[in-house]
């Protein structure tokens, strides 16, 4: 469930790159700040994980907005993307690793 939710929220930070209308980008805030509480509350193995998950919600909160400019928002964007896609990659490694030794005993 936690890596479906890596993988859709990357899907939409990516399509920011896009000409979206404002609402999309409201939209994908409110959204990336729900997704990275829920994952920082269910993050068990690493602190600093966590505490970057929270750090992450409030760089996209939609209250106080954080003005960067749309060029930086977009390097913010495919940088916090990849960093997801390459979590779900290796809790995907961790897991099959853990299937071969389980198999091999």
């Amino acid at each position: 469930m936690l890596n479906a939710l890596k993988v859709i929220l990357s899907v939409l930070l990516v399509l920011c790159l896009l000409d979206m209308p404002y609402g999309y980008f409201q939209l994908v805030r409110f959204l990336a700040t729900s997704s990275f509480i829920y994952l920082g509350f269910n993050c068990q193995n690493n602190d600093t994980i966590k505490y970057m998950y929270f750090s992450l919600a409030v760089l996209f909160q939609p209250l106080i907005k954080i003005a960067l400019g749309r060029t930086i928002w977009n390097i913010v964007d495919v940088i916090v993307a990849g960093l997801l896609i390459m979590s779900v990659i290796k809790d995907y490694n961790s897991k099959t690793k853990i299937k071969v030794e389980n198999k091999n005993e």
